[in-house]
């Protein structure tokens, strides 16, 4: 009998190039982003607690496991610390750890290592060593959970120097913003908004549509301007489609897509055309992005105001449970109000 070490060609499976432009959901273009920069540098490990065998509690890292093996795709103990620490190790040693959290509130065990260590490295040694670690970490509210699984602790990591801070909204800027951090050799916070792992939306592998650090104008207005990120881009589309169909407004939304470094030319070009803003996000409003976005635009706009600048966010009080979530979280109709208030000077 004839072994055949290979398939006939009639029998050999077509092998068929995805296409280029794809619908996938945005947890889907992630684990993409994900397979691709491990296909594309042997450097790039993936490291986190379930992120091997089970692919995940949102299932993102789905399948590395079998395609990579144990020693690029790596199950770490419940141990924040170390697996941050552990990824510092890796990436002075010239690797490129992607690390995940497994919720947002899990961080801050490793937000030691984080801030004290990955965060100064390269100033601390004049330049000379870079630290590649990409931390992925889901966040934001709108799936049922409670404390620790639910938190927006962006501004925290923003207001760190050495730190850069991204997230995306949708499939496209998923998949890219995450193979820019990963290609980069900067510490990047990659925040996940998790209410919209499942939502679908457009896959352009070809090539990246924007800098990593830049804003985005989803829609063009001219009565004033909505400002987002990750989660609550949205709602704010939302409510520039109910603000319009309702009274007539037209509204601009920017996606600010990194919050440090912040894409400040963009927020301020769109503040003079309409000369008001509303600043919406899932974190608390005190000390939030928005209060760092409102100053600014305060100190540079002043004379193009026609009103204050309006931040709509969740409280000051420890996450809810999951019954209050929604009244928590800036929906539709917290941010049309906050349009209409900007609207009545």
């Amino acid at each position: 009998m004839t072994l055949l070490t290979t398939a006939p060609a009639d029998l050999a499976p077509a092998l068929v190039p995805p296409p280029a432009t794809r619908t996938l959901t945005l947890g889907k273009a992630v684990n993409t982003a994900l397979r691709d920069a491990m296909a594309a540098d042997p450097k790039v490990l993936v490291m986190g607690e379930d992120v091997g065998r089970l692919g995940g509690v949102f299932r993102i890292t789905d399948g590395l496991y079998e395609e990579f093996g144990p020693e690029r795709v790596m199950d770490t103990p419940l141990a924040e610390s170390g697996i941050v620490g552990t990824a510092i190790g890796l990436a002075l040693r010239g690797y490129r750890p992607v690390v995940e959290i497994q919720f947002d509130g899990f961080v801050f065990p490793g937000y030691d290592q984080i801030v004290t260590q990955l965060a100064k490295m390269h100033a601390r040694s004049l330049g000379k060593v870079r630290v590649p670690v990409v931390i992925r970490i889901p966040y934001g509210g709108g799936i049922g959970a409670v404390e620790h699984h639910s938190e927006s602790p962006e501004a925290l990591f923003a207001h760190v120097a050495g730190l850069k801070v991204v997230s995306p909204s949708d499939a496209q800027d998923a998949y890219w913003m995450l193979r820019q951090a990963i290609e980069g050799d900067d510490p990047v916070i990659y925040f996940e908004p998790k209410r919209r792992y499942y939502e679908q939306g457009d896959l352009d592998t070809t090539r990246p549509t924007r800098p990593l650090h830049g804003a985005r104008v989803l829609r063009q207005g001219t009565d004033a301007t909505l400002l987002g990120y990750g989660p609550t881009v949205k709602t704010c589309l939302a409510a520039a489609r109910v603000a319009e169909e309702e009274d007539g407004r037209s509204l601009e939304v920017i996606d600010l897509r990194s919050v440090s470094p912040l894409d400040f030319a963009s927020v301020a070009a769109s503040v003079r055309r309409t000369r008001r803003l509303v600043v919406v996000h899932e974190a608390p409003v005190f000390f939030g992005a928005g209060a760092e976005i409102a100053a600014r635009v305060t100190e540079h706009c002043f004379h193009h105001l026609e009103a204050p600048v309006l931040r709509v966010g969740g409280y000051h009080a420890p996450y809810p449970p999951s019954r209050l979530e929604e009244d928590y979280l800036p929906g539709l109709d917290r941010v049309l109000h906050a349009v209409d208030h900007v609207m009545s000077f």
